[in-house]
């Protein structure tokens, strides 16, 4: 697979910085939506480590839920739909 320039992707940066997150061992809020996203992510030919822990969904939403509960909802709507934009705009120029 030839390098993926992730600024030219929607979401891009957000995927970047949580594989970079979980490369470093970071439980960001970046890492834990690559996980949500790491089947996908891995079939397009990203290299997205094996982390077993309690499912990473549960754990973005109570992290973002701690910071404001009233928007934890929307925020993590928003998250996964960044990652879905970024799935399948990788699907085209993969």
């Amino acid at each position: 697979m030839k390098p993926i320039d992730f600024s030219a992707l929607p979401g891009g940066e957000l995927i970047r910085q949580g594989l970079e997150d979980l490369a470093a061992g970071r439980d960001s809020e970046a890492a834990l939506l690559v996980l949500i996203g790491a089947p996908r992510l891995r079939t397009l030919g990203l290299a997205v480590p094996e982390i077993n822990s309690s499912p990473s969904e549960h754990r973005l939403y109570e992290r973002l839920a701690c910071t404001d509960p009233d928007s934890a909802h929307s925020r993590y709507n928003a998250l996964v739909r960044r990652l879905v934009r970024f799935e399948r705009a990788l699907e085209c120029v993969a």
